[in-house]
């Protein structure tokens, strides 16, 4: 029951595609939040500026222009002026958070508990594939490691074949000289 009353009509993959990786951190920007609060974004940076010692570096950053023209280089937002004229500020989890602290309305609570539950889904994600992807490893060294024995079996085998075949050379081999007509060999 207290997840329907977290949950609120917007999809969760709608939120997902909203986060980023910028600085090796998993973050959203200011204007997309503004947006899942349903205030504007100017607001949302008024009230940042007010409160910025809540947001310490590993909580909020603002990103470079070399930064945005990444983003609008990959699409991951279609324009500069859909930033609306100003450096985004990139919030991570915890900042994302802290922003529902400070923006005190029940609809930036509710969003902000959302959003960090799709957070801790894609943590749990992630450490599934990690531990796939080091079993995959395993399976691939032991898979080199049977390449490399069958390999070996293999030139046995043609050691093993070219011995025989030489001894089969050895035993349909004529005796070299001469033969006297009187004695037959069985």
């Amino acid at each position: 029951m207290a997840k329907e009353t977290t949950q609120l009509a917007i999809p969760d993959e709608i939120i997902s595609s909203k986060i980023y990786l910028i600085r090796d951190k998993k973050v959203m920007l200011d204007r997309d939040l503004a947006g899942l609060y349903d205030i504007k974004a100017i607001r949302l940076r008024e009230q940042v500026k007010r409160n910025m010692e809540r947001f310490p570096q590993n909580f909020m950053f603002q990103l470079s222009e070399k930064e945005v023209d990444i983003l609008v280089s990959q699409n991951a937002i279609p324009s500069r002026q859909h930033l609306g004229g100003s450096l985004p500020y990139a919030f991570t989890e915890h900042g994302i958070l802290m922003l529902a602290n400070v923006i005190k309305s029940e609809r930036a609570i509710k969003m902000s508990i959302q959003i960090i539950e799709i957070f801790v889904r894609m943590r749990e994600m992630l450490l599934t594939y990690k531990d796939i992807l080091h079993k995959l490893e395993e399976i691939e060294m032991k898979s080199i490691d049977h390449d490399q024995q069958i390999m070996l079996i293999f030139e046995y085998l043609k050691q093993l074949e070219a011995s025989k075949q030489q001894e089969l050379e050895q035993k349909n081999r004529k005796p070299i000289g001469f033969k006297t007509p009187g004695k037959a060999k069985d």
